[in-house]
Parts: structure tokens; C-alpha cells; sequence
């Protein structure tokens, strides 16, 4: 299981001040944070991609990866998300590839659509076309980053003719590429195609809708013949806010939450808190909330908190950490270790997904020979042509 935290760059009023940062001091705070994790020895810190205010951290997050990667020597640097639907896919091959060289591997992306329509027209695109951008923008990704010379024409950038991004892949192995989503059942049948993972960022969500992305991406894994259902790769995401007993949490949680930009002036925290994966109290009942989601996700290899929303000061932000680090991650390490069966697989690294291209177990796109996918297709082939036949 890997833990650890992302951030969506916020620039938010404190509420219980008056006063915002200024984007220089969120981003500088931004970096600040992400040395902490690295400092309680956190598994992943995430930074997700965001073109508008009250967001401006993570407006690229290669320059922050770079930037993050050159001050620490452990932590596995992600995004939450990369936006696949308007960032050039030879951009991202060529950016994301350098970050994994300067970070010695420790880089994956999590690709998604985005939260903000008005994205689109801001890179000349059609948000009525997200889901087959995103489709058509990994499959060009996918490609640029498994050969060396594309040839490729689709219906959204001018066609390639024997283009090479470079440069290539750190030990000709890509970053591990999750897919995003929140409610959309083609990014999970996405990411099952390729044999990727899936990542759900639970935050807005209750755990029956959540239950039903996850078991949906794992049928579909197996169907595509990469592993058994329990051994998809899962991540899921979540926010928490803690103090020493849980009424002192809700008491200075609640006006962050109150106002907060991504979901304050809606229900109240007693409702989002029963409805989602949302948890303001003690440590202990942390633990115990997260160590629930596997009763509904299974056993799964990622999971991200938010820390850092809604206006929260950074000493705050770095006190949550020291909780998170020091009494919280190592229980639910142990717990969720001692849980998983041996046959379902860690979180992906760079150090083994280069063993698995080694050993040739790199997952073949719709799945190989033996898959029921293949079968299945097989099996329509040949239908069709007894009917031609006639």
C-alpha cells in the first residue's frame, strides 16, 4: 500500500483571517509540504493541473515534480490529474519523460478530464468531446512513449508521420499511468483496456457509488486477461482533518469546510462527513474510516489524502502531516500489509515495472491471446464470417 497526500493548489481565504496567501507564498508552501512528506516518510506526494483561479500551484506540475524531485530522494512524485483532454499528448510524453529521468524513476501520472468546463475553449477545445479526447489522447501517449517512430491520424491534432518524442522513457519503461475518475465508466473501461490503473478520488462521493467504479474497472481488468479481479491496481483518494479528540477537529474544521471552494456552501459538515469518505476527528477515528474502504474497494495499492484545502494556514497543513505521518499511515500500513492476500500485487514502481518489461509481462492493450477479450473477439470473427458465408 502506498500513502500519501496531493494538492489542487488552492488559493483560498482563511476564513477564520480574512486573508489569502499570495500565489507566491501557496507556492512556495506547495514545496514546503511536499519535503515534509518526504521528511515523515510518505509514500507519494501528488500534484494535480489546474489553469484558473483560486488554483494556481499546480498550473504545471512538471516544473513542481522537477522542482520537488531535485530536494528529496524518496518519495514517488505523482499528478492528480494531468488533463489528457487538453494538454498535448507530445507535450505530456516529452515533459512527463524528463521529470522520470531527473526524478530517477520516481514518477507516475494520473490522467483526467478536469473539473472545470471552461478549460476547453481556454486550449481550443470542445468540452462536448471529453471523453473521446481523452480516449484518443492516451492512445497517441501510449504510443509515443511504446515506439520510437509513430505514424499517427486522429480527429483532434494534425497527424504524425515518423515522429519520436523525446526523451524517451528512463530504461525504455514509461511512468505508471493511473486513470481518473469520478463518475464517468469509460475511464475505468480505459484503464482496464490498457491493463493501467484506476484511481477513484473518492471525495465527493458516497462508498455504494464508489463500490460500483472500482468492481466495474476490475471486471473489465480480468476481462482484458492482466490479472485476476482482486489484482487490478486501485487508488482512491479522500480528505481528513484531525486534532487530538474529534471535537476539537470539528470545531476548527468547520469553518474551512463551510467555505471552502470545491464543495463549501452545500451540506452540512455532519452530512458530507456520513455521505462521503470525509473525516474530521481523531487520529484513531481515521484509521478506523480508512481501513473501512477496503470493505467496499477491496484490496487496493494507493491511497491519497487532500491536506492542504480550503484556506487552511500551512502551520496547520504541517501540524495534519505530522499526525497523518507519525500516528495514522503507520497503523493503516500495518493493517492494510497484513490484509492483503499474496497474490494481489503492491503499488507499481519504476524498479518493478522495469523487472516486468524485462521478463516480458507487459500488459498487451485489449488483452492477449488467452484473454476472454481475444476469445471473445475470436468468437465474433467468426460469426461473421459464417454470415458472410451464406
Amino acid at each position: 500500500m502506498q500513502l500519501g497526500i496531493f494538492t489542487i493548489g488552492d488559493v483560498t481565504v482563511d476564513p477564520t483571517t480574512g486573508k489569502a496567501p499570495s500565489e507566491h507564498e501557496r507556492i512556495k508552501a506547495t514545496v514546503a509540504i511536499a519535503k515534509k512528506a518526504e521528511e515523515l516518510g510518505m509514500d507519494v506526494f501528488a500534484t494535480g493541473q489546474h489553469h484558473n483561479p483560486p488554483f494556481v500551484a499546480p498550473a504545471n506540475p512538471p516544473i513542481l515534480m522537477a522542482h520537488v524531485a531535485a530536494q528529496t530522494k524518496n518519495i514517488q512524485l505523482s499528478t492528480a490529474t494531468t488533463l489528457i483532454t487538453t494538454t498535448d499528448p507530445v507535450r505530456i510524453a516529452e515533459d512527463y519523460s524528463y521529470v522520470q529521468h531527473l526524478a530517477d524513476g520516481r514518477v507516475d501520472l494520473t490522467m483526467g478530464r478536469g473539473n472545470t468546463g471552461p478549460v476547453y475553449p481556454w486550449f481550443g477545445k470542445d468540452i462536448r468531446q471529453g471523453i473521446p479526447l481523452a480516449v484518443e489522447n492516451y492512445q497517441l501517449l501510449y504510443r509515443l512513449w511504446h515506439e520510437e517512430n509513430v505514424d499517427f491520424s486522429g480527429r483532434f491534432r494534425t497527424p504524425l508521420q515518423g515522429f519520436t518524442a523525446t526523451p524517451r522513457p528512463l530504461d525504455d519503461v514509461p511512468p505508471f499511468v493511473w486513470h481518473g475518475s469520478i463518475r464517468s465508466p469509460e475511464i475505468p473501461e480505459q484503464a482496464a483496456f490498457y491493463g493501467d490503473g484506476f484511481f477513484h478520488n473518492n471525495i465527493f462521493w458516497n462508498k455504494e457509488h464508489t463500490e460500483r467504479m472500482v468492481d466495474f474497472y476490475r471486471q473489465r481488468y480480468e476481462y482484458y486477461g492482466h490479472g485476476s479481479y482482486d489484482q487490478a491496481i486501485v487508488g482512491l483518494g479522500g480528505q481528513v482533518f484531525m486534532r487530538k479528540n474529534s471535537q476539537d477537529a470539528k470545531r476548527e474544521f468547520r469553518p474551512y469546510f463551510d467555505n471552502a471552494p470545491v464543495y463549501g456552501h452545500g451540506p452540512s459538515l455532519e452530512d458530507f462527513t456520513s455521505q462521503t469518505p470525509l473525516t474530521v476527528g481523531s487520529p484513531q477515528e481515521v484509521i478506523e474510516r480508512t481501513l473501512s474502504f477496503r470493505d467496499y474497494a477491496g484490496d487496493y495499492q494507493r491511497q491519497l489524502f487532500l491536506m492542504d484545502h480550503a484556506g487552511l494556514p500551512l502551520k496547520t497543513v504541517l501540524e495534519q502531516l505530522d499526525l497523518l505521518g507519525e500516528e495514522v499511515f503507520p497503523v493503516l500500513r500495518k493493517e492494510f500489509d497484513a490484509l492483503r492476500p499474496a497474490h494481489v500485487p503492491e503499488a507499481p514502481t519504476h524498479e518493478s515495472l522495469v523487472a516486468r518489461h524485462q521478463a516480458g509481462k507487459d500488459p498487451i492493450p485489449g488483452g492477449g491471446p488467452d484473454s476472454p477479450a481475444a476469445q471473445e473477439r475470436a468468437k465474433q470473427a467468426e460469426a461473421t464470417q459464417r454470415e458472410h458465408s451464406k
